[in-house]
């Protein structure tokens, strides 16, 4: 029997292609239209009820599945647990050899088979129901094995498959995929999970960084940051300021408040205004050159909050402050993208 002819044995019909894509993605979308109608037929209350076992479930949620439903049933585990419901994948195969110990009383146990007649999830149903778990099952098949031994049923039914021959998993896989983000976004809204929550679960991804991360985890602190008294008189307002690189010194009071700033930009303008006068300007002090009412942001606050003061007032750095409206550090856009804040 011949094999397959290898791709380039032909040429491809550019116009057939383009028409099975555009079947595909029409019986897809169809499938996933297909699904409202659907939430409440299972059994056991159908979606409403899913949603609860696994807001109420005292361990984690186990999700179970063979073939494509395995690889569509890892993702579900996977969007789950970073939405902030603990849960992770089983393959029943292997749950079969050893690893339904990792399954527990409590748990709830997410199968998902499109036939509901799975060998290897059928050979596993009845040590889960010896474990005390709750069995919500993802079928098409509202009679099957897999159903009758559900205390809650999802039906995610389809029409057809975009498959040609209507066998590859294909639009059953989109709405089981679409069915398990359903789940994710329903126990998340109830859960009030909000950006920090998820930003917690993503520390390395770029929300994680603009949700976790403080100006005090990036400002320049002590001996780094440039400032004078008001009375400091201008030769070493100069130097302060040239010699930390940051572009500007903070002028402070006594009782260490900032209640100035003297930044390159002032400078040019005075070196103009005086028309290179050095006397002139030896003659000043930073109180009579600095700029007042300085942009200030808290330690405290978000990375990302001060990169909005910087972006609104149209400057590159601001002063830090602590709680008690004290100097205590500075922060410049360089040092927010090096962090990739910004």
């Amino acid at each position: 029997m011949r094999g397959p002819e290898a791709p380039n044995a032909r040429e491809i019909d550019a116009e057939r292609m383009l028409a099975l894509a555009a079947r595909t993605f029409e019986i897809e979308s169809r499938a996933l239209l297909g699904l409202p109608a659907q939430l409440a037929q299972g059994a056991g209350g159908g979606f409403v009820a899913a949603v609860r076992a696994m807001l109420d479930c005292r361990g984690r949620v186990v999700v179970m599945g063979m073939g494509k439903s395995g690889h569509v049933g890892r993702k579900i585990a996977a969007t789950l647990a970073s939405t902030g419901t603990p849960a992770f994948f089983v393959h029943p195969a292997e749950a079969s050899h050893g690893d339904l110990g990792m399954v527990q009383a409590g748990d709830v146990v997410l199968a998902l088979s499109n036939s509901g007649e799975s060998d290897e999830l059928a050979a596993i149903l009845p040590a889960m129901r010896r474990l005390g778990v709750t069995l919500v099952a993802m079928t098409s098949q509202a009679d099957s094995t897999l159903a009758q031994h559900a205390e809650v049923v999802l039906l995610a039914a389809v029409a057809e498959e975009a498959c040609p021959l209507n066998l590859a998993p294909t639009a059953s896989t989109t709405a089981q995929m679409a069915l398990g983000d359903a789940l994710a976004v329903a126990l998340l809204d109830a859960r009030g999970f909000r950006e920090e929550d998820f930003a917690r679960s993503h520390p390395g991804g770029s929300l994680g960084r603009k949700l976790l991360m403080h100006v005090r985890d990036l400002m320049r602190a002590g001996e780094a940051v440039p400032r004078v008294g008001p009375a400091a008189p201008f030769h070493e307002l100069l130097r302060e300021m040239t010699g930390k690189g940051l572009g500007f010194a903070a002028v402070v009071a006594d009782d260490g408040r900032p209640v100035g700033i003297f930044t390159d930009g002032d400078l040019r303008r005075l070196i103009e205004r005086s028309e290179g006068d050095v006397r002139e300007l030896r003659r000043l002090t930073a109180a009579t050159v600095m700029h007042r009412s300085p942009r200030l942001v808290r330690d405290d606050a978000l990375a990302v909050d001060a990169a909005g003061v910087m972006e609104q007032h149209r400057i590159t750095s601001v002063l830090v402050i602590d709680a008690a409206g004290r100097l205590v550090g500075a922060l410049n856009s360089n040092d927010l993208m090096r962090a990739k804040v910004i």
